[in-house]
């Protein structure tokens, strides 16, 4: 059973969401984001990266900038950016992606269901991120981004969603920069919305896709206010965070790559050599990037060239569903004993690069000083699932989904 309840939004002003919508804070820097929301007043980064408002010396972990992160969600209310529905809906938010579309439903979920497990994760969480956005949510007293959760698709949902969508016009439809196409609805009839909730009733669980760290702050502010607030009910906001939820169906990982600072004390030819006792190693004949198209093939940017790995048959024998994944045969055959980088999460010498910047950004990054970059078959919709059922945890950076959630567009208050 997976329960989805609706809310009262705080949603951008008609003809404002192509203005407030950005990226989730996570995937620039503070250079990037400052200079994203530059001559954008309403840009909703001034929320989720409130220390771009802020001179240089504070850092982004300083208290300055959740109270200013609150300052700014208030003053954006205030003056008439942000509205909040007067009753709890059902919403929808479509991307269009290259043609290809992802639906999913706006609403918010249970806490104790993230707490028990049957809004199972894949990853771990560093506590540096955790603390940051438990003091964000808190501060802000709001889930100002939402959670990205997936299902295992079903038709009656896809069936509803499909049928309001045909009928009724989207209250927000804009291009974003990156020429992907978004489109909300909010459903405000009450028989539809019970319908909807019954149907998601009938799901086995949901599954984080994008958002571990959101989803686990979102969790403790929660148990926070239980203390803060004993009498509330069960059915207190606090109890419930935000999220888009979409059928495993439309979702599209793409490669989650890695680019190296040094070869471990390794000349080129011993590097290559030893790279030889797990993969077939193969220079490309041509400047293009070597992309993987299958399980068990890599890509490899070293000293200008393009190179392709083939993974022996046997590191995939007998192994598990996280010894099989291609981002842990790269990590166990190649990045911890040739390389010398055991802990991918802390080691300061390798760093990822999602699909979406290109195999190009990792020949740049070669040229520009790094040393050697890998490209990645993309980790499957089917072996995150399974290996989140097996309530196994995935090795970092092992998935990238595009597109990105914007933020801006939806934020649940956590006090009614």
């Amino acid at each position: 059973m997976a329960i989805v309840r609706p809310f009262k939004a705080l949603r951008p002003a008609e003809g404002k969401a192509d203005k407030v919508a950005v990226l989730p804070y996570d995937v620039m820097n503070r250079a990037e984001a400052k200079a994203m929301a530059k001559g954008n007043p309403d840009s909703f980064l001034y929320v989720g990266r409130s220390e771009i408002a802020l001179p240089e010396d504070v850092g982004p972990y300083d208290p300055q900038v959740y109270a200013k992160a609150r300052e700014t969600l208030i003053k954006m209310e205030e003056d008439g950016v942000l509205v909040q529905d007067e009753k709890p809906m059902l919403y929808i938010y479509r991307q269009i992606m290259d043609g290809r579309v992802q639906t999913g439903l706006v609403a918010t979920v249970s806490v104790d269901e993230y707490l028990n497990n049957k809004i199972k994760k894949h990853e771990y969480t560093r506590e540096v991120k955790e603390i940051d956005r438990i003091n964000h949510f808190d501060v802000c007293d709001a889930n100002t981004e939402p959670i990205f959760l997936t299902y295992r698709q079903q038709d009656e949902i896809d069936r509803l969603l499909n049928d309001f969508i045909k009928h009724n016009k989207p209250s927000v439809s804009f291009i974003s920069e990156d020429g992907i196409s978004h489109f909300c609805w909010a459903i405000t009839k009450e028989d539809l919305i019970q319908k909807i909730v019954e149907a998601f009733r009938q799901i086995a669980a949901l599954y984080i896709a994008d958002g571990h760290h959101r989803s686990a702050s979102a969790a403790k502010v929660a148990l926070k206010r239980r203390e803060q607030y004993p009498d509330a009910g069960p059915e207190a906001e606090f109890n419930y965070f935000m999220a888009v939820i979409f059928p495993d169906e439309d979702l599209y990982i793409m490669d989650y790559n890695r680019v190296v600072k040094d070869l471990n004390d390794l000349s080129k030819e011993e590097f290559l050599q030893a790279v030889k006792d797990k993969f077939s190693v193969q220079k490309q004949s041509t400047d293009l990037p070597f992309r993987p198209e299958s399980k068990g093939h890599f890509g490899m940017y070293l000293d200008g060239s393009w190179y392709q790995l083939i993974a022996k048959p046997e590191l995939y024998q007998d192994k598990d569903l996280i010894d099989s994944l291609d981002v842990s045969v790269l990590q166990q055959n190649l990045l911890a004993p040739v390389l010398g980088i055991e802990d991918p999460r802390t080691d300061e010498r390798i760093d990822f690069v999602g699909g979406i910047r290109g195999l190009k950004e990792l020949a740049d990054r070669v040229d520009a000083g790094e040393v050697v970059a890998f490209a990645l078959y993309p980790t499957t919709m089917d072996e995150l699932l399974d290996i989140a059922d097996a309530e196994m945890i995935m090795p970092p950076k092992s998935t990238w989904f595009e597109p990105k959630l914007r933020s801006g567009l939806f934020v649940h208050k956590l006090a009614d």
